[in-house]
């Protein structure tokens, strides 16, 4: 039972809207220290942990870069250089930028780019550019540039034998008996990437014929 006391600091420690990293830090010591852990084995097991999720923090890399840059004017670069295209319009850029999107996904490469790191400063900004100057024109193109990422990740992603989708369904079919390999489940992703660039990639150059 001792070991649940680190629920117990957690759920106080919400109630009583401290830092939620402090909490969550000290209900892992409480439970720890109920386990009867020694107070060295707790830091290495934090240490490990870190160690093995260090990737999660390259998103307080990447922002302050993207930030600077866009302060130093890559937008209007973006702009600048989508209007300098002859023939370039929101759909021909925004369904090359899904078929890289689920190339790089499917190569287990999802953190490649993204709304924050992509979308944002560099995508967004040039489908505007390529839509014109009607204001509702350029709404369109900023919300279909956010979708286009979105379905190129998520069609994406599962061809990659890796990913946590991948598992999750293996671990599932698992408990109902069934054995299914991670290849047999990435295998079976690829028509669906394949439909879902042919339905997105219509609409988008649908909507340039459209307009």
């Amino acid at each position: 039972m001792l070991p649940l006391l680190g629920v117990a600091v957690m759920a106080g420690g919400f109630l009583l809207r401290l830092n939620p990293l402090l909490v969550v830090a000290a209900a892992a010591v409480a439970a720890g220290l109920g386990a009867g852990l020694p107070p060295a084995e707790i830091l290495a097991a934090f240490g490990k942990a870190f160690n093995d999720s260090r990737f999660v923090t390259l998103i307080y890399i990447v922002l302050p870069v993207v930030g600077l840059l866009e302060r130093y004017g890559l937008q209007e670069r973006a702009r600048s250089l989508i209007l300098s295209l002859r023939g370039a319009t929101t759909g021909r850029l925004l369904l090359a930028y899904m078929i890289f999107r689920q190339i790089t996904a499917a190569l287990g490469l999802t953190s490649i780019a993204g709304h924050p790191q992509t979308v944002r400063p560099l995508v967004a900004p040039m489908a505007e550019a390529a839509a014109g100057d009607d204001p509702d024109r350029r709404e369109e193109a900023r919300a279909m540039a956010a979708a286009t990422d979105n379905i190129g990740l998520f069609f994406g992603e599962d061809i990659f034998l890796a990913i946590g989708s991948i598992l999750l369904i293996k671990g599932f079919f698992a408990t109902q008996g069934i054995v299914l390999e991670p290849l047999q489940l990435s295998v079976w992703a690829i028509p669906s990437a394949i439909l879902a660039l042919l339905i997105h990639g219509g609409r988008l150059l649908w909507r340039d014929r459209a307009r």
